[in-house]
Order: C-alpha cells, then structure tokens, then sequence
C-alpha cells in the first residue's frame, strides 16, 4: 500500500493507505470520518483515476497491517445505503473497497427503471463496480457473484462536495459579500457539466468496461482535472 497525506478537522494531518491493485483503502481507527471535504475530495479523484483499470479480486482472508490478524467482514449502514468493510479484531483500524467508500459517503446510489432500461438498450454487458464480475443485462440488474446492485455516482452528491472544496479554498478572514453568488453560480457549472456526462460519445463504451459507478469517476476525473 502506499500512503497518502490528507487533511483532517482542527488542522490535523490523516495518514491514508491505499492499495491500488485491489483499489482498496486502510483507515486507521476512525480517519475515515476525520477527513476535510477536501481531503474526501482528493481520494475521490485517486479513485476517479484508478476507475478504468482492472481490480484484482480481494483474498478471502486478509491480514491487518498492524498487528497481522485476520479481518472480520462487516456490514453496517449509512443512512439507508448498506456499506462492507473489513476491521481488525483489536480496532487497529478497517480496510474498505473504493466502491463501499463511496457508499459510506453517499456518492452511489440505485440505477433508476428509465437509467437500466438506457442500458439494456446501448448496452448488453457491464462489470460489477464493486467486484469486476460481468453482469449480463438482459437477465438481471444485480451482480450474481456479491449480489451489488447495478449502481450510479450521485452527481448531486458529488457536486456538494466540490462546491464544499471551493467555499474551503477561498474562505477567507474577512466575509466575502458575494460569497453566496459564487456558490450559487459554481453549484449551476457543476450540474451543467454533469448533465452532458450520459450524453459523451464514449460514455456506453466506459459503462461496459467500468460499469455505471467507474463510467461516472472517469468523466468526474477528467473534469476535476480541468477545473482544479
């Protein structure tokens, strides 16, 4: 794993570890929930980035990388979305997939009817954003192999989050009268960016290979990239 300096609440530093060939992150004890928007933001963009490249399959037994016991699964909950990591038995800390990352941050949601019946038409396979596996789409709408439902990045969600990390970064002492107006205005370019993401000539293509949720970071990535 490789480490990655983010920043924390009250000033403070987060050490993150992320393995990339299991697109997978460590989290120390509760570092997930001390992160800045910003911070939650940068490791949207270290998935964004890794999104087209293959996952390798994650090992039926994993070691903490502290004390070396074996993580337990675990399934808990976020608001009304469901969510799967991997903890230490001695609370050293949980190693958690990219895509159940994005659930616990509420950045995934459900394929609506209209969004699957899109695909079906453009699309007769997709991977499981969760696990890799195909998902033949004439037969089903959920992964045969970890039962993930065929899911979607929540562009209302994610542009919450980028407006957050703009009002971050020009904050400043004094209070900006025209504050509200920029929020406003960057909360209408985000959405009218996101509204031609579905509608980009290589968007089914990149749906077929990284499924519904990879197709999404892809095209948020190579935006952040413009805008950023």
């Amino acid at each position: 794993m490789t480490e990655h300096l983010l920043g924390g609440h009250m000033g403070t530093t987060v050490a993150i570890d992320v393995c990339l060939p299991c697109q997978a992150f460590w989290f120390d004890g509760r570092e997930s929930l001390q992160l800045t928007p910003a911070s939650t933001l940068a490791l949207f963009r270290v998935i964004g980035d890794e999104a087209a490249r293959g996952r390798r399959p994650l090992p039926v037994r994993t070691s903490c990388p502290r004390c070396q016991l074996a993580l337990v699964p675990v399934e808990d909950m976020q608001r009304t979305t469901r969510f799967r990591y991997r903890r230490c038995p001695t609370a050293h800390g949980r190693f958690i997939t990219f895509f159940d990352f994005l659930r616990e941050k509420n950045f995934v949601k459900p394929l609506s009817a209209a969004q699957l019946e899109d695909l079906r038409v453009h699309v007769q396979m997709v991977h499981c954003s969760n696990c890799g596996a195909p998902i033949d789409l004439a037969t089903s709408s959920v992964c045969a192999h970890c039962r993930s439902p065929l899911s979607m990045i929540d562009l209302q969600q994610a542009g919450a989050v980028i407006e957050q990390l703009r009002d971050a970064d020009k904050r400043k002492a004094t209070i900006d009268p025209a504050l509200p107006l920029s929020r406003t205005a960057a909360r209408l370019e985000v959405e009218r960016a996101f509204a031609q993401f579905e509608r980009g000539p290589s968007w089914y293509d990149e749906v077929s290979a990284s499924g519904p949720v990879g197709a999404g970071l892809q095209a948020i990535g190579r935006w952040l990239k413009k805008q950023l």
